[in-house]
């Protein structure tokens, strides 16, 4: 059975024709070039959006959003009259109609010659335009008030003391070797005498006798305005041990 087999195939492959085989071959290399070829010469039949995906790059970005739009603003225009601030102002246009300004006539009973309107009934020749009526009234200037009390410093007024009395120094100040000075406010009066004493500062053993001695001082009067007048100034009175 083999043996009829083997016999049966080579006696096929012997009875093939070699021509036969050739044109086959070339038919079939022909069939497979064409199909090559085909899609080559004829790009308008493959898919445009997959050879788009190919080629092209991917798009850019989005562009970024818009600034928010500036705000508008608003101009106020305003109406200028020809008559601003005292001002004579050009029109922009000639009117069609121009009214007339008319005066009030000048009264002829009463002014004279080259008077104004609004002038008083028997005017004055060569008046001042808005003067005042009845001319510049005289006023006394009003009176110097001069005040009853000034204050003056303690250096000015020592040169005025007409009567000094030295005063006591008090023995217990004196052994418990107290020295210093005492500071008075006083109220000199208009006739020089002293009128009130106030202690500003001392030793309490050093102010009684301070205060006995410079209330017996005098002083020459002050004046203002040719009227003596009452004076606040300070005195100072030194205690010094030897």
């Amino acid at each position: 059975m083999f043996d009829q087999l083997l016999e049966s195939s080579t006696i096929q492959k012997k009875s093939r024709n070699p021509w036969a085989y050739g044109i086959s071959l070339v038919v079939q290399t022909l069939m497979i070039g064409v199909m090559i070829l085909i899609p080559l010469l004829y790009t308008e039949a493959l898919p445009k959006q997959e050879m788009l995906s190919w080629l092209v790059a991917p798009p850019p970005p989005p562009p970024p959003p818009p600034p928010p739009a500036a705000e508008v603003v608003k101009r106020v225009v305003r109406k200028v009259s020809l008559m601003d601030a005292g001002k004579l102002r050009a029109p922009r246009e000639i009117p069609r109609e121009i009214a007339m300004i008319k005066e009030d006539p000048i009264q002829d009973d009463f002014g004279v010659v080259g008077g104004v309107p609004g002038g008083i009934p028997g005017g004055q020749l060569g008046g001042v335009i808005g003067g005042v009526l009845g001319g510049i009234p005289s006023v006394a200037p009003p009176p110097q008030i001069t005040p009853q009390r000034i204050r003056v410093s303690s250096g000015v007024q020592e040169a005025k003391i007409l009567q000094k009395i030295e005063p006591v120094f008090p023995p217990i100040a004196k052994q418990a070797r107290i020295q210093g000075t005492v500071r008075l406010e006083a109220i000199i009066a208009k006739d020089g005498s002293i009128q009130n004493l106030r202690v500003i500062e001392g030793h309490p053993l050093l102010v009684q006798a301070a205060l006995q001695a410079v209330q017996q001082w005098r002083y020459q009067p002050t004046l203002l305005n040719n009227e003596p007048v009452e004076v606040v100034t300070f005195i100072d009175v030194i205690f010094r041990l030897y």
